[in-house]
């Protein structure tokens, strides 16, 4: 096993042999270690999204991915829309971020897929059993920033879409449908035209209480916008930051409790996972960059949960394999999948659990308790195909 001394310790050395289908992963052991079983939906590359919902109303929750649901707990395999499957050395998905909501109000989970960035976002309406395609819908006509949120922006109760507009350069959010009788997702403005974090291909995106009161801001690499308190606001006051390199989902929480929040971000096609120590109230650019590690290349989506119940929240990612259709960093090494148990300390550290040396990370990470058995599970899609983890107690 190797160690790095800094932040925690990366087993990236350790590898074992996987088997194909629903595999039982090593016992639990003094350092934290939980098992997951592997279930392996599908062994293609059909999309870099993935969601979880009840699709069709039988209590339980299901796995869609791009032109897939797979109904549980067997996870036969349906159609959403017409399949095509891709080339990963060669081609790139049009399903890239996968969410799920009840669109319509129908009381129906519905799917909602970003295509390739710059392109449009859509909603797939569920046909209530019916055995058909599903109707397609177009929400936006050009979605910007690789890592686009799902986050409840006005506290309605319901996820909105956070992105950049492409064609105005603007950092925007999208609200979803208020009810059955009006289908309509009004666009609201954060930011000026020209503003950073908006163009198709920005890396690095979040929603976190930057400045410690109370309110969700809008996080990219090179800086934030302060929440208004009303989101619907236009305009948003803009601080920039010293918030690093290209990355994938950003999460701000006070790691090292000194009463300001720091940020977590990870290389979306370099190496690193870093935290951003904020020697301040965020309002400038003082935050201190803290190498996590440099081992793990492109970790191209994260999620920011509580693995072990603990109380505390962890961050699941990997490797997400060609994550640029090119043998450059780190392209064809290992598609592994950890999550970092969160230590906290004035010296904060992260211990990281192998899940998986297979599969990697698409897009998005989903991470919720998906059997109901109060434990949580991951579910992920990318070039490797579609997977599903569930942890054992």
């Amino acid at each position: 096993m190797k160690r790095l001394l800094f932040a925690f310790f990366f087993p990236l050395a350790l590898s074992f042999s996987l088997a194909c289908d629903a595999q039982m992963m090593s016992n639990r052991d003094k350092n934290g270690d939980i098992p997951f079983k592997k279930t392996i939906l599908f062994d293609d590359f059909v999309s870099e999204g993935v969601a979880v919902g009840d699709v069709n109303q039988d209590g339980k929750i299901d796995v869609l991915a791009g032109p897939f649901w797979f109904e549980a707990p067997t996870w036969t395999k349906h159609e959403i829309y017409e399949p095509k499957l891709y080339v990963a050395e060669k081609e790139w998905s049009n399903s890239m971020l996968n969410f799920a909501l009840d669109v319509n109000h129908d009381g129906w989970v519905d799917l909602i897929r970003v295509d390739f960035p710059g392109k449009a976002v859509y909603w797939h309406e569920n046909p209530k059993g019916k055995n058909q395609l599903w109707q397609v819908h177009m929400i936006h006509e050009t979605v910007g920033n690789e890592s686009p949120n799902f986050v409840d922006m006005d506290g309605d109760g319901r996820k909105d879409i956070l992105c950049g507009d492409v064609a105005n350069k603007q950092m925007i959010w999208l609200k979803a449908p208020v009810s059955a009788g009006d289908l309509a997702w009004k666009k609201y403005t954060i930011s000026r035209p020209g503003t950073p974090g908006s163009e198709n291909f920005s890396h690095g995106l979040g929603y976190s209480d930057i400045n410690g009161d109370g309110k969700p801001d809008v996080i990219v690499r090179e800086g934030w916008w302060e929440n208004p308190g009303n989101p619907t606001q236009s305009d948003w006051k803009w601080h920039p930051s010293n918030l690093g390199e290209p990355a994938s989902h950003m999460y701000a929480a006070d790691f090292n409790q000194d009463g300001f929040a720091d940020v977590f971000a990870a290389s979306a096609h370099e190496r690193g996972i870093w935290w951003y120590e904020s020697k301040g109230d965020g309002s400038n650019e003082n935050f201190i960059r803290h190498i996590l590690t440099e081992e793990m290349s492109e970790t191209h989506a994260v999620a920011f949960e509580d693995v072990n119940g603990d109380g505390k929240k962890d961050f699941i990612t990997g490797k997400r394999y060609y994550a640029h259709m090119r043998e450059g960093t780190g392209a064809l090494e290992p598609a592994y999948l950890y999550w970092f148990e969160y230590i906290p300390d004035k010296n904060p550290r992260w211990l990281a659990h192998q899940i998986d040396d297979n599969s990697g990370v698409g897009l998005n990470v989903v991470a919720e308790d998906i059997n109901g058995d109060g434990l949580l599970d991951v579910v992920i899609a990318n070039k490797k195909g579609i997977f599903v983890f569930e942890q054992i107690d």
